[in-house]
């Protein structure tokens, strides 16, 4: 990746941070994420530039669009408990989503066993 693309990595990150309500060490620690993992800085890019994903990477057979369905489980478990700090929040549910794929990258066994056994939160006693 040039330069280039990595100020413009930089500024999406802090436009959707701003957005998303995200501190400081969060947004610095997924700017240098994406910024080290090319293929998923390029996703990422694609997603900043043209607000769609082209769900080209993926990291043991996930894109980011798989991890974002994923993710809303516990979106909606969060506003089950009456946390609903991700109800409005689109730019913070991607910057996660991101943030899971970089973290996929690194412990592929953990993030899939997770994707594969973590259930709906749509019954009694889940939480």
């Amino acid at each position: 990746m040039d330069a280039l693309d990595g100020q413009k990595i930089i500024r999406i990150v802090d436009e959707f941070g701003y957005k998303a309500g995200e501190d400081e060490a969060f947004l610095q620690e997924l700017a240098t994420g994406l910024l080290t993992c090319p293929e998923i800085g390029e996703e990422f890019l694609y997603y900043g530039e043209t607000g769609d994903f082209s769900c080209r990477t993926k990291v043991e057979g996930y894109t980011v669009v798989d991890i974002m369905v994923w993710q809303i489980d516990h979106f909606k478990a969060e506003m089950d408990r009456g946390l609903y700090g991700m109800k409005h929040n689109g730019s913070k549910m991607v910057l996660r989503a991101f943030d899971t794929m970089l973290k996929m990258k690194k412990e592929p066994e953990k993030y899939r066993y997770l994707m594969q056994t973590e259930t709906g939160t749509d019954y009694p006693e889940k939480y």
